[in-house]
């Protein structure tokens, strides 16, 4: 782009001084005749501008290329190949999240026997044994004790948030960050960044908005859907939600990097307001001011809808709308499709943990 700039500005300025004759013929061939002959015997004094117009002339003529410049970086292109591969991760992730999340119910409801009997021992033995005064450990104990099983199951969830937090504080795993906890169309690595982003959050404040949230609908969701349930969900959300922000970036080009818990926790807001949509909520901030679920889902989807119509780039709106869609639709269908029909994979898994140590013949 610079050498045809200089180009275009040397020929404007020999067409108003006359240097070179605009109509074909005899003339032009008799300049370009002159210049290739006296042109290397000897340099006749000329004026510096008009030397330069001259040779632009003769690289012009001859069809010599003109020095070629270093190539400037391009952007990547759209190509929407290259999500095939994120869609077949997000198909399989999902599948083999809840097939865990129901092995982990079987196994969950097949230990409870045996750990109530070991609760009523550790009971009797914590009799027996003298009281300590200020134990950390009891009281760290009853402190987990006293929170709900939603919030038990959130608090691992909340631990790996804050120690990604802590990473991207360190230097040193800058490059590493930004390549596996950054969900972006145009890198090179696509699926598991789908995943570990759903833990991601460089703003302090955006980490504890989101887990804020997140903490705030966590007994609702647990008791609605069990903890295994809750947890397959959660992490097939965050890659759904993010797949669905891969296909809105690759459509309309803006790509770029996104990171958060943000469409996971959509997905359990959606999954709340959908199930219970009579519920009152508040905002932290003004409490006084309640409104109903439904009305709040609905406010939420139609700001994410005209962020993504209008193409606002402070939130991947594509993301959060992903992500609400998909609780809505496991709440009012998905729920029977798969979770429902996990009997016979636990059939299976049954069958193979029942069987002899000889196995089968």
């Amino acid at each position: 782009m610079a050498w045809r700039s200089r180009a275009g500005s040397w020929v404007a300025w020999s067409g108003a001084t006359g240097a070179i004759l605009p109509h074909p013929g005899a003339h032009r061939g008799f300049l370009l005749h002159h210049q290739q002959r006296c042109g290397f015997r000897k340099v006749a004094k000329r004026v510096e501008p008009k030397k330069e117009a001259e040779q632009g002339e003769l690289v012009q003529k001859r069809g010599v290329a003109p020095p070629v410049e270093p190539p400037t970086p391009q952007l990547p292109k759209r190509s929407f190949r290259r999500l095939v591969k994120p869609l077949v991760f997000t198909v399989g992730f999902t599948g083999c999240s809840f097939g865990a999340a129901a092995i982990w119910q079987y196994e969950s409801l097949k230990s409870r026997v045996q750990s109530y009997f070991d609760e009523v021992r550790a009971d009797w033995l914590d009799k027996l044994r003298p009281q300590k005064h200020g134990d950390f450990r009891k009281q760290v104990n009853q402190w987990w004790n006293s929170l709900s099983e939603g919030q038990r199951t959130v608090t691992g969830i909340i631990a790996s948030n804050a120690l990604v937090f802590c990473c991207w504080r360190i230097p040193y795993l800058q490059r590493t960050m930004v390549r596996y906890f950054t969900s972006n169309p145009a890198s090179k690595t696509l699926c598991w960044p789908m995943l570990l982003s759903t833990f991601s959050h460089y703003s302090l404040f955006h980490m504890a908005a989101n887990m804020y949230v997140l903490w705030s609908f966590s007994s609702s969701i647990v008791n609605m859907m069990g903890r295994e349930q809750f947890l397959a969900m959660y992490l097939s959300a965050g890659v759904i939600s993010t797949f669905v922000s891969y296909v809105c970036k690759t459509a309309t080009g803006r790509l770029g990097p996104s990171l958060g818990a943000s469409g996971a926790i959509m997905t359990v807001l959606a999954a709340v307001c959908t199930k219970m949509p009579e519920a009152k909520l508040a905002i932290i901030f003004l409490p006084m001011y309640t409104f109903t679920a439904g009305n709040a889902l609905k406010t939420i989807v139609a700001l994410d809808t005209a962020g993504l119509i209008m193409g606002w780039r402070f939130f991947d709106h594509a993301a959060h709308l992903g992500g609400a869609l998909f609780g809505i639709w496991y709440v009012l269908y998905g729920h029977e499709l798969i979770w429902k029909n996990r009997e016979p994979l636990v059939k299976i898994w049954h069958n193979f943990r029942t069987r002899g140590p000889g196995g089968a013949i």
